[in-house]
């Protein structure tokens, strides 16, 4: 089972010698980032800074920062536990299109008895301890400004929660947030996500909207934030069925959201219509800094905690950080999900170089002319995955996590006359690369065994790949140790 609140997963990684506590006082300028851009690069365990310059709050970074770590977080063995769950259920529905991955998320919930709960005030840790008015100030929160060019200091792990004011439905969101004063952060909302939709609905209709930001949630509920779910399915719902346990959940103090009971401080303020700021540049999960734009800035009323609390971060920037398991998990959850929409694909990586969200290499069993095309362009049209830079599709009996095995049939398998595609969309907010913002150049690479229906006419047709004798192959291997190799 998964850990119901983070601190619990802090004892239980110290007991197994993977959490260090680090007593020595540290800066949050810089120096934090430093310590643990380091520690995360060499593999190391999950930090516990009690000491951190300018607050009396520890700070826990480097939490997700393994697989080992995440899974044992969500309470899982491999990240094909969700996977096969989910897949195992979808297959009797064999769901279609956007409307048949709600069904299934729905039905999901149902079987699994996971919805969210409600509990009371007097029942919810992150309540023991309400600041309101003149005595909220964001200083005493350990926020980092972690690169040399950023312009601030972030809280990078917060749970934004938002509405939308129409139809009530609720978004969970990871999104970076600086603080720009003692009562003010800025919300970086990109184009695509959905909590800058509510915005802008409220804004239409000349209305404030309410906002809680959490920190230090239960391990379920911060992965789900990171999830790229359709809009209208609940994070709550999707935390329940990873961590195979319903969300005990608590009615915000000012404002009409709910929160995690088991969080460690949250944030409560209104969003006015028009209140904007320039926020960053912020050293991002890109590997570069992103520029300073206008973003709507928060106004926070009232601060909730727990009684001695602590704060959870993440350093992002040049890959590999933090990013890396979070993103493998949602990689290997989505795969039945992604089958629903393009049933054509075995397989899919999302490397972590390409930020997640620049690559997708994807393996087919090819059936007939232009069947990689065919799925390129699924694949743009598929949900987030729509901002995918390029698509290199190879045959099914290739390893799409084998980086030398893929470079190997891009490099040697295509005649980039006739096998790539070029086109024009949609690109990532922080895309730094295209030449203005939101759009750009894409390309998809056909790697496959291609067909004489595709103009392979050269005489033999497509040429064998080189293979072992398989007798041969087996008569070798029962006599391995005879060679003394």
């Amino acid at each position: 089972m998964a850990y119901d609140d983070l601190r619990s997963l802090l004892r239980a990684l110290e007991r197994e010698g993977d959490l260090k506590r680090i007593k020595a006082e540290v800066d949050p300028y810089l120096e934090v980032g430093e310590i643990v851009d380091r520690v995360n690069k060499a593999g190391g365990p999950a930090l516990l800074f009690e000491n951190v310059k300018g607050s009396a709050m520890p700070l826990a970074m480097n939490v997700f920062g393994t697989d080992r770590r995440l899974l044992k977080a969500l309470g899982l063995k491999s990240y094909d536990d969700i996977r096969d769950k989910i897949g195992g259920l979808l297959k009797p529905e064999l769901p279609q299109g956007f409307v048949g991955v709600r069904e299934a998320f729905g039905k999901l919930g149902a079987m699994a008895h996971v919805p969210p709960k409600k509990v009371k005030s007097d029942a919810a840790p992150v309540q023991e301890v309400v600041i309101t008015g003149d005595d909220v100030d964001l200083d005493r929160l350990p926020a980092l400004f972690t690169w040399p060019e950023d312009g601030g200091s972030f809280f990078n792990l917060g749970l934004t929660h938002t509405k939308d004011p129409e139809t009530g439905i609720r978004n969970l969101g990871l999104y970076r947030l600086q603080r720009h004063d003692k009562r003010t952060i800025g919300m970086h909302w990109q184009i695509h996500k959905d909590s800058r939709n509510h915005y802008q609905v409220a804004a239409r209709r000349g209305e404030r909207l309410p906002v809680a930001i959490a920190f230090g949630a239960p391990p379920a509920v911060t992965y789900a934030s990171t999830a790229p779910l359709p809009g209208d399915i609940d994070e709550y719902l999707f935390a329940g069925f990873v961590s195979g346990k319903r969300i005990e959940m608590v009615d915000c103090k000012t404002v009409p959201l709910q929160v995690p009971a088991q969080a460690e401080v949250v944030l409560e303020g209104w969003l006015e219509p028009g209140k904007m700021l320039p926020e960053g540049p912020f050293g991002d999960h890109t590997g570069f800094y992103t520029p300073q734009e206008d973003f709507p800035a928060l106004t926070i009323d009232t601060i909730t905690m727990r009684r001695r609390p602590l704060l959870q971060s993440i350093v992002v920037g040049r890959p590999p950080t933090e990013d890396g398991p979070l993103g493998r998990a949602t990689e290997s959850f989505f795969l039945p999900l992604l089958k629903i929409i393009v049933p054509d694909i075995v397989d899919y990586h999302l490397p972590e170089a390409g930020g997640f969200h620049n690559c997708v290499i994807v393996s087919i069993d090819k059936k007939y002319p232009k069947h990689a095309q065919k799925v390129m362009h699924a694949i743009w049209g598929a949900h987030m995955l729509s901002l995918e830079k390029l698509i290199i599709v190879v045959d099914k009996d290739c390893d799409v996590h084998n980086y030398h095995e893929v470079a190997w049939r891009a490099l040697g398998n295509v005649d980039y006359s006739r096998d790539l595609t070029v086109v024009e969309g949609p690109v990532d907010h922080l895309d730094h690369a295209s030449y203005q913002q939101f759009w750009g150049g894409k390309a998809g690479i056909d790697a496959t065994k291609k067909l004489p229906e595709e103009g392979y006419t050269r005489d033999g047709g497509w040429p064998n790949m080189v293979e072992s004798d398989p007798a041969t192959a087996e008569r070798v291997t029962k006599r391995w140790k005879e060679y003394g190799l």
